[in-house]
């Protein structure tokens, strides 16, 4: 290859493994040659204000808007996101053109080995409201501080007993070498956020090329199961703001998704569930986020805008 693709991603520690992990992964099924992708650091708003949680300055697309912006001015040729991060609406110009395989989705606890054994009061640190919201509806007494980092910051601040606690994502410890550090917490016991666990690349819809490149490293499964998860937060119309959870999975060739949504202080929820065939993900999910607000409180339907 005459002249290297790019790749562009985040310059946090994970963003970095991550687009180590794509990289690879279009080496070895495509017979490439190390020089032939070339990763390029973008910095976002996301990475640089680190004070606020992102519902105060600009939700998702902090993550994102630089990355596109890198797409569309010809300076990568396609990103690598957290699918997490991606927001649920994206510009018509680009495509998730591939998942690799999903990893493990649950959020795991930091600074003590379960949930009950957090004492009366304890400070956990969390800047999600999906995680403030789920935590507070299984322990009201907790006390939930704003924090915000990279995973090494955040894991500090429970070592300095700036919290007491902070849950974090199973997927990215392990990514970054640490699956050692922290306790799995079930899905039974907290759903994790849509999209939780999975690697996304994007790239421009016009570029048939790169597409159809990336496109051999798509993992069906995760890709069917995120555009499940996807369709439900938009017929929800959830944001940022919004404390919601979902998780999508495939067995026997039954696609089934789970999914809850919460008021921020945890003092009401509603769960449900759908299962069907997986060519029937988007009505699956669709389905399922209109009879969430159908059954939803007032108060909890509210906070979404489908």
């Amino acid at each position: 290859m005459d002249t290297p693709l790019r790749l562009g991603t985040r310059g946090s520690p994970l963003a970095m493994a991550q687009a180590h992990m794509v990289r690879a992964a279009l080496i070895e099924t495509h017979g490439m040659a190390d020089r032939d992708i070339a990763i390029v650091t973008v910095k976002t708003t996301g990475d640089r204000v680190q004070d606020r949680p992102l519902a105060e300055i600009g939700g998702k697309a902090l993550w994102t808007k630089e990355l596109d912006r890198a797409l569309g001015e010809g300076e990568i040729d396609f990103a690598v996101h957290s699918m997490k991060d991606v927001e649920t609406i994206r510009p018509a110009a680009i495509v998730l053109a591939a998942n690799l395989p999903r990893a493990d989705v649950r959020e795991r606890l930091i600074g003590a080995a379960d949930l009950d054994e957090l004492p009366k009061g304890a400070r956990v640190g969390t800047s999600s409201p999906r995680r403030a919201a789920q935590l507070l509806n299984l322990r009201p007494d907790l006390s939930i501080e704003t924090l915000r980092g990279n995973v090494a910051t955040r894991l500090a601040a429970v070592e300095s007993g700036a919290v007491d606690a902070t849950l974090l994502a199973a997927a990215g410890l392990d990514r970054l070498g640490h699956g050692d550090i922290g306790t799995g917490i079930p899905v039974e016991t907290l759903l994790p956020a849509a999209q939780q666990g999975a690697i996304g690349i994007e790239t421009l819809a016009e570029n048939d090329a790169v597409r159809s490149l990336i496109g051999a490293i798509n993992d069906p499964e995760t890709f069917h199961c995120i555009e499940a998860e996807r369709a439900l937060l938009y017929a929800l119309g959830a944001d940022c703001h919004s404390p919601v959870a979902a998780w999508a999975h495939i067995r026997d060739d039954v696609m089934t998704v789970h999914a809850e949504l919460l008021l921020h202080d945890g003092s009401d929820r509603i769960a449900l569930s759908a299962e069907g065939p997986p060519p029937n993900r988007l009505e699956i999910g669709r389905n399922l986020g209109r009879a969430l607000l159908d059954g939803a409180s007032p108060a909890v339907r509210a906070l979404f805008a489908g």
